[in-house]
């Protein structure tokens, strides 16, 4: 099984970690609200789960440019 964090703007993968068995809560997924489960955390049929985080790059051009904030889509 593998932990994947990847970028929800421009699809990098942050990092990922492989382990026999996770405890969502050691990752602290018991902190998110339902809405933000569903909106962050995808579970594959292989068993990996995939975390959607935001890089360093896309946090630096959304701190830049706030009315990249009100676009769906701010990466071409």
């Amino acid at each position: 099984m593998a932990v994947i964090y990847q970028c929800r703007h421009c699809k990098q993968q942050i990092g990922a970690f492989h382990q026999e068995a996770v405890d969502t809560d050691h990752l602290g997924l018991d902190q998110l609200t339902e809405e933000e489960r569903v909106d962050m955390v995808q579970m594959h049929e292989n068993g990996n789960i995939e975390i959607k985080t935001i890089c360093e790059n896309c946090q630096d051009a959304l701190e830049s440019n706030p009315h990249y904030h009100e676009l769906d889509n701010f990466i071409q």
